[in-house]
């Protein structure tokens, strides 16, 4: 995957650890897993699919090289982070701090 967007995140340095968090709390509210490939399992709940719309939504803002994809599969959500080689570090923060080891 190549993008012509810059690899940078816009968030400023006080605003990034905040992000973080919120995606740590949608992780405890609702990941059930971490497959292999680096997909996120979560419920199919209602209200979490809506934040995790809403989180999506506020990345695309800050990180727009980066691809996101959250379907509803076997009775769950699945989402999937990508983005261009270079972008690798953003993906791994963003898996890490949803499951809680970042």
């Amino acid at each position: 995957m190549s993008s012509d967007l810059p690899i940078a995140c816009s968030l400023s340095a006080s605003e990034l650890p905040r992000r973080l968090a919120e995606l740590g709390a949608i992780g405890r509210e609702g990941l059930r897993a971490v497959e292999p490939d680096g997909v996120l399992r979560f419920a199919a709940v209602p209200s979490l699919r809506e934040r995790l719309e809403a989180v999506i939504a506020a990345e695309l803002e800050c990180c727009p090289f980066l691809e996101f994809e959250l379907h509803e599969d076997g009775g769950g959500l699945l989402l999937s982070i990508a983005g261009p080689d270079e972008a690798e570090p953003f993906v791994r923060e963003l898996i890490d701090a949803f499951a809680g080891t970042q």
